[in-house]
């Protein structure tokens, strides 16, 4: 029978315990918060000129929430979480590279 990691005398593997349960509650209400702040951003007229810029950070926020925790990438090794993130980055820089090309970002005519 092996000690689980808060026994006293388990093995140190240098990486974080898992989340409680009231750590994914919490994080559920956060998710429920921004998307609540995402719809209302939509119906605020004075936020126009920043509305995709804004949109697109509260759902990288967002993203980045579900990933560390619901896919417990938070607990993976250094390697993994790069193997993931790189790409993802990259994938990101070239969307909004295009869409400012594209002028994506104009949402109503000026």
């Amino acid at each position: 029978m092996t000690a689980s990691p808060s026994e006293p005398g388990a093995p140190d593997t240098g990486r974080p315990a898992h989340a409680s349960v009231w750590t994914y509650v919490t994080i559920a209400i956060i998710l429920t918060v921004v998307t609540a702040l995402e719809f209302a951003v939509l119906y605020i007229r004075a936020l126009t000129p920043i509305l995709v810029p804004l949109l697109l950070v509260m759902s990288g926020g967002k993203f980045v929430l579900v990933v560390l925790f619901f896919m417990h990438l938070r607990y993976d090794k250094p390697l993994l979480t790069t193997l993931f993130a790189a790409p993802l980055l990259i994938a990101v820089i070239i969307v909004v590279a295009m869409m400012t090309l594209s002028d994506a970002f104009l949402i109503f005519e000026r």
